[in-house]
């Protein structure tokens, strides 16, 4: 994953717990919910992101491993 992704995935969690929390301090249910939904939003795309991190490692290890075999 880029730095670049890791700073925009952490950004929409931390704007969306300060959503969520000023819709807590308000009372504003819809500025709550949206802070939550954005917060959820940069969790999964930072799974996401590990877990393609994840899948390529693992397919360029079978790689190198199917090109050691051979010699």
């Amino acid at each position: 994953m880029t730095q670049k992704k890791k700073f925009e995935n952490k950004k929409d969690q931390l704007v969306g717990k300060a959503k969520e929390t000023g819709g807590k301090l308000t009372g504003d249910k819809e500025l709550e919910a949206k802070g939550k939904s954005q917060d959820t939003l940069g969790k999964a795309k930072e799974k996401l992101d590990d877990t393609k991190d994840a899948i390529k490692g693992a397919v360029e290890s079978a790689k190198n491993k199917l090109t050691s075999d051979k010699d």
